[in-house]
């Protein structure tokens, strides 16, 4: 969220419920004199709205969203980091721990955050945070997918016991939180994509980022992993699919070859009306304009690149009447964001005859997740930013 969404920097990097004391401090602030990158981007973010509704703000890195069986709208923020532990980060940065990770509700009249206490990372101030980032629900059952800040079971490891919950797939009832999958130590012990198009030393990489909830399985597509997994209803994990490599053209990197192997990092499955599932890929290193697709996945046989020409998809959905929309995080790629900007996304809608919509873009900053619902779209926006994010609503 690059291995994973996390991998593009500041770009991550991508309930009837219990609460939770939080236990993490606030992120470290920046010199008050100072500008930070956040607040940079914050400021650029306010621009033109480009007619779209805000209906929640004041989000920590929100991410993937959802409805309730309350018909209310769930949110996964991935927080803010906190003053715990600071490590080096991959490109030399801080990631520091806290526990500012959480899930907010939101109905036309409130906004609460009613999931607290969730292990995040970030930089020192607030952005590139790993977290919580998809949720689902099966009846009155709330399911919460928590990412990992890369590579396996050491990195979170190393945090410290209140860092547990990086990696996984978490229940949430009234009986409380529990564990049900574990995908970097899965990846530890299986890898399915072999360490394909990874650096020497990163073959072992786990980020879950895209979560499906179903009768009796989960599905979940892990950005670290470049694959399709599921998680039945005794928490067994089982390979669905792998995603493969592609070839990419070099932007003009000097000392790298004319051709560069980039990895899937898948973001997001859906189940088609076809009965298939379908899987959002944002693509790697160099993240090219219009390499992203989504990929049908029939268990059982090779995926097949169902649409093409998109770029850095964070998320989709079909509609009830079959038709598929596709969010995109950096419509222009996430290396072209100019310095200090929140790169520009794009909601599309394709339409029956194959054609294409595009329903929304300006004001759609760095959006992270959407979900479609009372005749609108409901999408998180600024989803890199540490009190930033945003939901915002879009008619369809």
């Amino acid at each position: 969220m690059l291995r994973s969404v996390r991998r593009a920097g500041a770009v991550a990097g991508l309930l009837a419920l219990a609460a939770v004391t939080a236990l993490g401090g606030a992120a470290t602030a920046a010199p008050a004199k100072l500008k930070s990158p956040s607040q940079a981007m914050a400021a650029a973010a306010k621009g033109g709205s480009g007619g779209l509704k805000v209906v929640a703000e004041g989000l920590n890195n929100p991410r993937g969203i959802g409805i309730g069986p309350d018909g209310a709208l769930y949110v996964a923020e991935s927080g803010k980091g906190g003053n715990g532990l600071c490590v080096p980060g991959p490109e030399g940065d801080q990631a520091c721990f806290g526990r500012s990770g959480s899930v907010t509700r939101i109905t036309r009249h409130s906004q609460q955050r009613v999931l607290t206490g969730l292990p995040s990372t970030a930089a020192p101030d607030g952005t590139a945070a790993a977290g919580p980032v998809d949720l689902g629900f099966s009846g009155w059952t709330g399911y919460l997918l928590i990412g990992n800040p890369g590579g396996g079971t050491a990195t979170r490891e190393q945090f410290g016991p209140a860092a547990s919950r990086f990696g996984k797939l978490l229940k949430v009832d009234l009986h409380g939180i529990r564990s049900v999958a574990d995908f970097p130590r899965f990846e530890e012990g299986n890898n399915p994509d072999e360490g394909a198009g990874a650096q020497p030393g990163l073959e072992i990489d786990s980020n879950p980022n895209g979560l499906l909830v179903r009768h009796g399985a989960r599905y979940v597509a892990d950005a670290g992993g470049n694959d399709l997994l599921k998680v039945d209803h005794k928490g067994r994990i089982s390979v669905v699919a792998v995603l493969p490599t592609q070839l990419s053209p070099n932007p003009g990197i000097p000392g790298l070859p004319d051709e560069l192997e980039t990895q899937a990092v898948p973001t997001s499955v859906v189940k088609g009306p076809d009965g298939a599932y379908y899987v959002g890929q944002l693509t790697g290193f160099p993240f090219p304009v219009g390499g992203a697709n989504v990929w049908r996945v029939k268990p059982g046989h090779d995926p097949e690149v169902y649409e093409a020409d998109f770029t850095n998809i964070i998320d989709i959905a079909f509609d009830k009447r079959g038709r598929l929309y596709v969010l995109e995080i950096a419509t222009g790629g996430l290396l072209n964001a100019p310095e200090d900007e929140l790169p520009v996304g794009r909601l599309v809608r394709v339409n029956k005859d194959g054609s294409r919509t595009t329903l929304a873009s300006e004001g759609l900053n760095a959006p992270g997740g959407f979900v479609l619902g009372h005749h609108a779209a409901y999408i998180t926006n600024n989803s890199i930013l540490p009190g930033g994010g945003q939901v915002v609503k879009v008619a369809i």
